[in-house]
């Protein structure tokens, strides 16, 4: 540990724009709170300047710091790269594109003086598409029943962590890394402040549909095994309509009801059990497929030049 009170930990992708500002208004915060403080940029391998940016800034002020990753690995791996590198006795990680105004790290620290661990900024009105906003909202129902954890649309990566916190989750070693998963997973006394949150400076999100299906998917299978548990009651139940319907069937065959076996209700229950059986083996095999990326071990991340940054 060193005197450094707060890093900042700020993954970038396409945020060239906004880095000069956001820069300024974070000096200017910080100072009001504390002058021992860093600024961490990590560049998730931006297509535009980001990184030119970054050493622009940096260049000017040692507190600013940066970490150029060597390809694209995903904003929650650029975090984890960040968290790293951070220093301070207290870690602040937001998004770099202006929407996490940095004026609000004052309220998250003046909570965060009450004696917890975790404050978490609740985003009260989301500066967000309506499209965004109803994704995000059902990923989050989702991604909450299937890992077994409370998660909440209203609130991301934004928010005050003490090292202790950072610590736990460095210590983690699981391959797919969803950092707000992964802060509530490690416990620690946790609370909420309400912010106010701003339109994107420029451009637009890089969470495409897609990408949140992706990231549901990944963060489901490393977090939790409810999808298996899942599969095997749908497997218990379908047994037991099947006895149940097997019981019908003979008692209507012995009645005399039933004098020619159906065609039809056959191959429904071909393709309907086939499709069932695809699935679970299916299922299987992306966690299988999981285990397979963790017991490679490979890193999570790959520094390709840092600037600032002595270790």
């Amino acid at each position: 540990m060193t005197d450094i009170k707060f890093s900042v930990v700020i993954p970038l992708y396409r945020c060239h724009k906004a880095i000069a500002e956001l820069t300024a208004r974070l000096i200017k915060t910080l100072a009001s709170i504390d002058p021992a403080f860093e600024i961490i940029y990590v560049n998730d391998a931006s297509p535009d300047n980001d990184w030119d940016e970054v050493m622009k800034a940096a260049t000017t002020d040692p507190r600013i710091k940066g970490i150029n990753l060597s390809r694209n690995f995903g904003q929650h791996y650029a975090i984890t790269a960040g968290l790293h590198y951070a220093t301070g006795s207290w870690v602040i990680v937001m998004d770099g594109d202006l929407q996490d105004r940095p004026e609000e790290i004052t309220k998250l620290c003046n909570k965060a003086d009450e004696g917890y661990d975790i404050v978490l900024a609740r985003r009260t009105q989301r500066q967000h598409s309506l499209f965004k906003r109803s994704a995000s909202k059902w990923f989050y129902k989702t991604l909450a029943y299937l890992t077994g954890t409370e998660q909440n649309s209203e609130i991301a990566n934004f928010g005050i962590y003490h090292h202790k916190v950072i610590d736990a989750i460095l210590s983690m070693n699981d391959k797919t890394r969803y950092f707000p998963t992964m802060v509530r997973w490690v416990g620690f006394r946790r609370t909420e402040v309400a912010v106010q949150h701003a339109a994107r400076h420029d451009g637009k999100s890089s969470y495409s549909l897609k990408a949140l299906i992706n990231l549901a998917l990944n963060t489901i299978l490393s977090f939790s095994d409810k999808p298996l548990r899942l599969t095997v009651k749908l497997g218990i139940s379908i047994s037991a309509l099947s006895f149940l319907l097997a019981a019908i069937t003979l008692v209507r065959t012995f009645t005399g009801q039933i004098t020619v076996s159906g065609y039809s209700s056959m191959i429904i229950s071909i393709w309907f059990l086939s499709g069932i059986i695809i699935t679970l083996m299916g299922m299987l095999g992306l966690y299988i497929g999981r285990i397979f990326d963790q017991v490679k071990d490979r890193p999570t991340f790959i520094v390709q030049q840092t600037i600032n940054i002595d270790k």
